[in-house]
């Protein structure tokens, strides 16, 4: 299946940024998802040209997931650039639907320092002097620059010790981390947290920022959409940042900019005000 790029020219006025699992990706692939899916994709391409908009997918998922995912949908476009594995990896897509690395945020990921042994010793040490146990993320896989785990809620009285716990042994080994509920719309096991160590100086906010930097864009002109809680800083991070009705209660309890509309139309909603 071929997908197409939506036009660009040269360096944006302005740049819209989509999660993509139950934001602009609705696992559930339900008849009036996939239609409201469909036109947004035309909507899109009928605006991109015409305000010269950059669109960027900035995700938790792999790009080889996410081409599963498309296809599994009959997505019609590709974005600009996808920053995929909780932006430890950046892909420029040129015109012809060819992907490649942003060679700057390449270095650096390289320059961070992150290893899967210091990642190995932080849960050892975690089970070993805290008794928390964090359970890998198997189905997806250990990424270069990405490694998966879940935190299950056995104890309600032990959790925010614990995730405390995590977090300050991810700072003193220099690692950054994601931290969030999981959402079973997603694929993700009920009562449980992701845990998710990435380098240092990456992760959604930070990829948000390099990329409003390389194109010189105005924050007043920047957008973004999400549904979980590893979104929040993301939104932030832009001007206009929205999450979307079908967003999960912790995110809704850090983030009060809300579309009135689920999935896709929630996002041609918000758009149609702006352009």
């Amino acid at each position: 299946m071929t997908f197409k790029v939506y036009h660009s020219n040269g360096n944006p006025d302005y740049l819209m940024i989509f999660d993509f699992d139950e934001t602009y990706y609705p696992h559930e692939l339900k008849g009036w998802q996939l239609k409201d899916l469909y036109e947004l994709e035309e909507y899109l391409d009928r605006i991109v040209h015409k305000k010269n908009i950059r669109i960027g997918w900035v995700t938790g998922s792999s790009l080889t997931d996410i081409h599963k995912k498309m296809r599994a949908a009959r997505m019609n476009y590709l974005p600009h650039f996808i920053a995929s594995n909780l932006g430890t990896e950046l892909w420029e897509i040129n015109s012809k639907g060819e992907f490649y690395q942003n060679q700057e945020w390449s270095k650096r990921i390289k320059r961070s320092g992150f290893s899967h042994r210091v990642v190995e010793d932080l849960i050892n040490d975690l089970r070993q002097l805290y008794g928390i146990q964090l359970q890998k993320q198997t189905q997806f896989g250990q990424q270069s620059f990405k490694m998966n785990y879940y935190y299950f809620i056995e104890d309600s009285a032990r959790v925010k010790y614990d995730l405390d716990i995590i977090k300050q042994l991810a700072r003193n080994s220099g690692i950054n981390f994601n931290i969030n509920r999981c959402n079973p719309l997603a694929g993700d096991p009920v009562n449980a947290f992701d845990v998710d160590f990435i380098p240092q100086n990456t992760g959604k906010r930070a990829v948000v920022y390099f990329v409003i930097k390389q194109f010189s864009i105005s924050v007043e002109n920047t957008f973004a959409f999400g549904d979980s809680g590893n979104d929040i800083e993301m939104l932030k991070a832009v001007r206009h940042g929205y999450l979307l009705k079908n967003a999960t209660e912790e995110a809704k309890q850090l983030h009060d900019t809300i579309t009135a509309d689920p999935y896709a139309k929630g996002i041609q909603n918000v758009c149609r005000i702006y352009f």
